[in-house]
Parts: C-alpha cells; sequence; structure tokens
C-alpha cells in the first residue's frame, strides 16, 4: 500500500509540473487597443467665385450747389448727407490669401443739403440771396478689390470709378424758382463722373454667404468737384467657393 500511495504521489507531482511547463511556453493575451480617433480633415474657406448682394449705408460731405448748373461763380460749399441702398455684383479669385476681383454697384441715394447762398463772381456780388437745396439720387461704382484672407475674414482695398445723378433746387426767399429766370438756361440736374476709394472688412458667414462693412470716398465732378465719404454694410451671395 505505501509503495502504491508513493507512486501516485510522485505521478500527480510529475504531471503538475509538466502542464506548468506547457503554460509557460503558451503566448499572453494581447492587451486591449482602442481604435485609432478619425483624422478629420479641416476644410479652408474658398473666397473665389461670382457673387451678387445688397449694400446699405450713410453718407456726409460737400457739394457746391451751383457746380451742377454753372461755372460761372464762385466755389460755394453746402454740407450733404443721406442714405443709399442698392445692390452689387462681382467675381474674385483667391491665391494663397490673396483675393483679387472686380465689383460693380449701383445704388438708390438720398444725400441731400440745403442753405442760403449769395453767388459771387470774383467775390463780388449782385444777384441776391437764394435757398439751395442739392440731392443726390442715384450713385454707381465700379471697382478693383485686393484683400487678404485668413479664413472666413476678408481684409480689402478698393478703388474705381464712380457715377452720380445730381440735382439742385433754387429759388428766391420768396419761392419762385430761379432757373430759368436769374439764371438763364441753366440745367437743374447732371451727371458727375469722379473716382471711389476706400477699405473694408468681409466675413464669411457660411461657404456661400458673407457679410461686409466698408468706408468709401466719393469725389466727383460735372462742373466743379464734390466729395462726400460714405460707411456701408452688405450682404453678398457667392456662386462658387467651397
Amino acid at each position: 500500500m505505501k509503495k502504491l500511495l508513493t507512486a501516485i504521489t510522485i505521478a500527480t507531482a510529475s504531471f503538475a509540473t509538466l502542464v506548468s511547463a506547457q503554460a509557460a511556453d503558451l503566448p499572453m493575451a494581447p492587451t486591449y487597443q482602442p481604435p485609432p480617433a478619425p483624422v478629420v480633415v479641416r476644410q479652408v474657406y474658398n473666397w473665389t467665385g461670382l457673387y451678387v448682394g445688397v449694400n446699405g449705408g450713410y453718407g456726409s460731405g460737400k457739394q457746391d450747389p451751383l457746380n451742377i448748373i454753372t461755372n460761372r461763380f464762385d466755389n460755394l460749399s453746402t454740407n450733404i448727407s443721406g442714405g443709399a441702398f442698392g445692390g452689387t455684383f462681382g467675381a474674385q479669385i483667391q491665391a494663397g490669401h490673396v483675393v483679387i476681383g472686380l465689383e460693380a454697384d449701383i445704388d438708390w441715394a438720398s444725400i441731400t443739403g440745403s442753405g442760403v447762398i449769395t453767388p459771387t463772381v470774383g467775390g463780388v456780388g449782385g444777384l441776391g440771396t437764394f435757398n439751395s437745396k442739392t440731392l443726390i439720387d442715384w450713385e454707381s461704382t465700379a471697382r478693383v478689390r485686393v484683400g487678404y484672407a485668413n479664413d472666413n475674414w476678408l481684409f480689402y482695398g478698393t478703388g474705381g470709378l464712380a457715377l452720380l445723378g445730381a440735382k439742385t433746387t433754387l429759388t428766391t426767399p420768396g419761392g419762385t424758382a430761379v432757373c430759368g429766370g436769374v439764371f438763364t438756361g441753366c440745367t437743374p440736374t447732371s451727371r458727375q463722373a469722379g473716382l471711389a476709394l476706400g477699405a473694408g472688412l468681409e466675413y464669411g458667414i457660411t461657404p456661400e454667404l458673407s457679410a461686409k462693412l466698408e468706408y468709401l470716398y466719393i469725389t466727383a465732378a460735372s462742373l466743379e468737384v464734390s466729395s462726400h465719404g460714405e460707411i456701408r454694410a452688405g450682404l453678398n451671395y457667392r456662386f462658387g467657393g467651397m
């Protein structure tokens, strides 16, 4: 019996040793690795495309009420101010950070000024004193835009041609119209051609829609020169881009 128990003990120990050795040779279970996070590719805002829009703003400056109807008198200066609203269309292309384009607009305007004037020739009067009212009732510009794009932001300068529609009404203190009377043959309306210069900031709200804020200085002439500055805001919708 004793020999049998000894044999069983030895066999059990040998089996346990064999199992341990085989377990040591087995490879370790792999450590769990989470899947890599997806790579998000961020699109850069693209300002390239054709666009249409609306704009509106407020302007103020100076106008000689007589320069629309005659150049026979010395320069006068009447303050003018008022609003403008209209449409915009343009095209631009982006290369790196540089954006170059052409933009044109045509606006209805009500930029007016009035006052009491005494026309003089060489500093000498003689015709009396009149009431004057000057009105710029429409304006149009065609300009180049050159800007620096920083993703959704566009900083730009602009310059080009301007065309204004202006008219002047002169009356005596009693209310009698002057044109056709004292100023024989005068024409109370005129187109003024000139230049527009300015700068602005535009922000891309969506790939197609952007909002802008700009300043334009417009100087124009018919028989003499008038000038005014405008602060404008606008929305543009672009066909193309991202």
